[in-house]
């Protein structure tokens, strides 16, 4: 069993079936459960999410984030004071961006195994508290 980070992209991949990446990600999603692996985000990943559902008065797709959110699939890891150390050590790397310097910081703090993105720039970092970083195209299933 692993830990694994999420970054918010793949939820959009998963839930919205969206881009040539949403299959990578379903056969990821699948591998995870056969597995028993254990899957992290952040709050700023449900607040990203639910974005465009609001903005577009799409309940139903809201309702689907929602639906996984509440469900025990997924460890959510909210944005705090304990936190706030691993973001500041993070982004005293200028070239790591605020949103991506949190979601670092939450899987940090959560000490996973894995953290999966779909930005390249974040794979080639070295974050304390996470053994790898990867993208998309590289995660194992």
């Amino acid at each position: 069993m692993a830990t694994i980070f999420w970054d918010t992209n793949l939820f959009i991949y998963l839930i919205e079936d969206k881009g040539p990446l949403a299959d990578r990600v379903d056969e990821l999603w699948r591998g995870m459960r056969e597995r028993g692996d254990r899957l992290y985000t952040s709050t700023l990943t449900l607040g990203e999410l639910l974005v465009v559902p609001y903005s577009q008065r799409a309940h139903d797709l809201e309702q689907e984030y929602w639906k996984i959110f509440r469900s025990t699939a997924i460890s959510v890891i909210p944005f705090d004071v304990r936190i706030a150390s691993y973001y500041a050590r993070i982004r005293s790397d200028r070239s790591v961006k605020p949103p991506d310097a949190i979601q670092l910081a939450c899987a940090a703090a959560a000490q996973v195994d894995l953290f999966i993105t779909n930005d390249d720039r974040l794979s080639r970092k070295r974050v304390p508290g996470i053994k790898f970083i990867t993208n998309l195209g590289r995660a194992p299933v």
